[in-house]
């Protein structure tokens, strides 16, 4: 299954995930990302300096406003 990186805070989206059968690495540092097939964030690290450094080839999902539910189903269109 793939392996989804997803900030701490966002328990209940870990859980849906784990539920689902994936493979669900908390995102504490840059390092967690790299090997995530995605990565799932809250969107309150800001970029405001605009210096961006890539650690992952995967998709990133902004979870604001999003339920688990939806944040899965989107990782799952990602996925296919």
């Amino acid at each position: 299954m793939a392996k989804i990186g997803v900030e701490q805070s966002l328990t209940d989206v870990q859980e849906a995930l784990k539920e689902r059968g994936y493979d669900v690495v908390p995102l504490r540092s840059e390092q967690d990302a790299k090997g995530c097939d995605c990565c799932v964030i809250t969107g309150l690290d800001t970029n405001v300096t605009g210096v961006q450094n890539m650690v992952t080839s995967g998709s990133v999902i902004e979870a604001s406003g999003l339920t688990a539910e939806e944040i899965c189903q989107k990782i799952e269109q990602k996925l296919r």
